[in-house]
């Protein structure tokens, strides 16, 4: 098996829902980062082999393979191909997973990993609309227990006896972390400048990620209401707390993001500088009603097969998708706070679902780099009780 390394990562700023990139078709947002990530390499882009891109909502404007508009869009290669992935939240994670996959393997070279997701224009499940995507049989199976994954973070919470006040604990930090690391340009290395449209339509350039709120507060977050609770949810679900607020989950956002992934031989051929190594994946199965509590066995595996341990990650990036989530992952695993979401998360920054893994990877990459840590640690829970984890290594 050869290594896989990363030469380069880059992403926009995340828009919020109906904000700075609203206006942003899809495919040419994508196409965008697509564009940026070959240009900062100093790549030619006919040497790419393939493209494998994120996206959840593959509907109206991201349907119909968004990966190969974007790339077509954005005046690349017509020779490269590009195809569309869709494993929920962790879609960009199993995208960037694929690329090192066909590197190390020997079937390809050169492949970049994407994402992407704009909720302002295919709001999540518009992909569904009036059809159950379940079936009778799996309804079977979970004797009609499928529940959303608000109702699971609900359960997460209970069973692992969590509060309202930790949990907007977590979402104050992740929003002051988010504050000061943009307030430094800890996050500028990893951001394209993109053109943007302000709430009164003015042209903007967005460089800086649009959901973080620095004026929030403990009281602020307190006065939230429980988003998911309801009279007949409530009398279904005695046990549960109602602790999820839009405060304490993360929010719905815009944005796409890219990675390049090839082999150390191939990028010096190409003039390539390997910053990153790709040095152990997973991808763990886990029960569709918690749904949320894959990271915690997708950590452990990849760990084991890193022949690492939580001790030597200098750097980790989970999800912030709800805060019962990361909550009972730092429960179960005991990881060092200050090293989790050292920039801030989900909460604050936004999940553009499609492109969150690939956020979030170039986040973990760049932070690796400008502190100098030598391993990382980027871990998702994913809709229908799924996770991926990788463990990233900074060469040099």
């Amino acid at each position: 098996m050869r290594d896989a390394v990363i030469c380069e990562a880059v992403r926009s700023a995340v828009g919020r829902r109906g904000g700075m990139l609203a206006h942003w078709h899809p495919a040419d947002l994508l196409g965008a980062v697509l564009a940026g990530l070959v240009q900062r390499a100093g790549l030619d882009p006919a040497q790419v082999d393939d493209v494998h891109a994120g996206c959840v909502t593959q509907a109206g404007e991201q349907a119909a393979n968004v990966a190969r508009n974007a790339w077509l869009g954005a005046g690349l290669p017509e020779t490269v191909p590009a195809t569309t992935v869709d494993r929920q939240c962790g879609s960009s994670q199993q995208a960037l997973h694929q690329a090192a996959q066909a590197v190390a393997s020997g079937a390809q070279d050169v492949v970049i990993a994407a994402g992407v997701e704009s909720m302002s224009r295919a709001p999540m499940w518009s992909n569904v609309g009036d059809a159950d995507p379940f079936g009778p049989r799996m309804r079977e199976r979970y004797q009609n227990g499928l529940v959303s994954q608000g109702i699971s973070a609900e359960m997460i919470a209970a069973r692992w006896g969590l509060t309202r006040e930790q949990c907007d604990a977590l979402a104050l930090t992740s929003h002051r972390r988010a504050a000061a690391a943009t307030e430094r340009g800890d996050l500028q290395a990893e951001i394209l400048p993109l053109a943007g449209l302000a709430r009164d339509g003015a042209p903007h350039s967005h460089e800086a990620d649009e959901g973080i709120r620095t004026d929030t507060s403990a009281e602020a977050l307190a006065r939230l209401s429980p988003v998911f609770h309801t009279d007949a949810l409530a009398a279904a679900h005695p046990e549960l707390p109602w602790l999820v607020t839009a405060g304490n989950a993360s929010q719905i956002s815009d944005a796409a993001a890219a990675l390049l992934v090839c082999t150390p031989d191939r990028a010096a051929e190409l003039g390539l500088t390997p910053r990153w190594r790709v040095r152990a994946t997973s991808v763990v199965g886990s029960d569709p009603v918690l749904m949320l509590t894959g990271p915690i066995p997708a950590t452990r595996r990849v760990l084991d097969r890193a022949g690492l341990t939580l001790d030597d990650m200098h750097h980790i990036e989970i999800n912030e998708a709800f805060a019962p989530v990361v909550l009972a992952w730092q429960a179960e695993l005991g990881a060092d706070p200050a090293r989790v979401n050292p920039v801030g998360g989900a909460i604050a920054l936004g999940h553009p679902l499609g492109a969150s893994g690939a956020r979030l990877a170039t986040t973990l990459a760049h932070g690796l780099e400008r502190t100098g840590g030598r391993y990382g640690l980027q871990v998702m829970c994913e809709g229908g009780g799924m996770a991926n984890a990788m463990v990233l290594e900074r060469l040099g």
